[in-house]
């Protein structure tokens, strides 16, 4: 079966784990299946105001057992990014999550206009005008500008969109013209963060959009599942320039024959 050619498996969460505060139908069961494999499981999200245990919690309550150490967000992927490069100092447009990961790493949280090697931007539903007049000040006198996610909107409860970290972002781009360094999905620093939390050896990625998900481990090299639970139809594969190596309608796929 399909599950049995790949060592790590790297899941997004909204779409293919949950929809919403609801559970996908076999996803909890399919999770627990696999974890009686000797495979290694990570859950990997762009939502950069998310403590990883705070996703364990949220997945808990939909019935899939998690640790927060399986959990990737862009926001830790951002924070080990930056203290690899020797990034001491950043101002944060950003909530909890990307704050508690950045202190974490041993970066300093800097306030007002006071210099700062980096201006990192993710999802904030408090930012004001003076933050980002602050952190298009600091890029242009030299700080790297660096995004959790460059996700356009953030799927509200009650099924609206608002803006996402890829919007705040825009803002300062516009005005400095300065495009941002992106640590989250599609891009590879945080499918290979992810990957070494799963302890290594040959990913598949399993996730329900082709632009993120599929496109992510299609830049890699790497294996994917699209699962047909969240955005991403059938009908989207036409002339895609994603293409993922297996579809299935939902997680029950893993374990399907394996036809090669």
């Amino acid at each position: 079966m399909l599950a049995e050619r790949y060592d790590a498996f790297l899941f997004d969460l909204d779409g293919v784990l949950y929809r919403g505060e609801a559970p996908v139908p076999f996803a909890a069961e399919s999770l627990a299946r696999l974890r009686t494999s000797a495979v290694g499981i990570a859950f990997v999200t762009n939502n950069s105001s998310a403590t990883p245990e705070s996703v364990a919690q949220r997945l808990g309550a939909v019935g899939i057992a998690a640790d927060p150490a399986e959990i990737e967000t862009s926001a830790l992927a951002t924070a080990g990014s930056l203290a690899a490069r020797g990034i001491d100092s950043a101002y944060v447009i950003g909530e909890q999550g990307i704050r508690i990961a950045l202190a974490a790493a041993g970066i300093e949280l800097t306030e007002g206009e006071a210099d700062a090697d980096a201006v990192v931007v993710g999802f904030d539903r408090r930012v004001t005008y003076d933050a980002l007049r602050i952190a298009a000040i600091l890029v242009q006198r030299g700080a790297a500008l660096v995004a959790t996610n460059a996700d356009a909107s953030f799927p509200a409860a009650d099924g609206r969109d608002w803006p996402g970290a890829g919007a705040l972002v825009a803002a300062i781009e516009t005005t400095t013209g300065i495009d941002a360094e992106v640590v989250g999905k599609p891009n590879a620093p945080i499918l290979r963060a992810a990957l070494a939390r799963a302890g290594g050896g040959a990913p598949l990625v399993v996730g329900d959009r082709l632009d993120t998900d599929i496109a992510g481990a299609q830049g890699l090299g790497w294996d994917s599942l699209l699962v047909l639970t969240g955005i991403s139809a059938r009908s989207d594969l036409i002339g895609s320039p994603f293409t993922p190596t297996h579809v299935a309608e939902d997680l029950r796929g893993l374990f399907a024959p394996d036809r090669g």
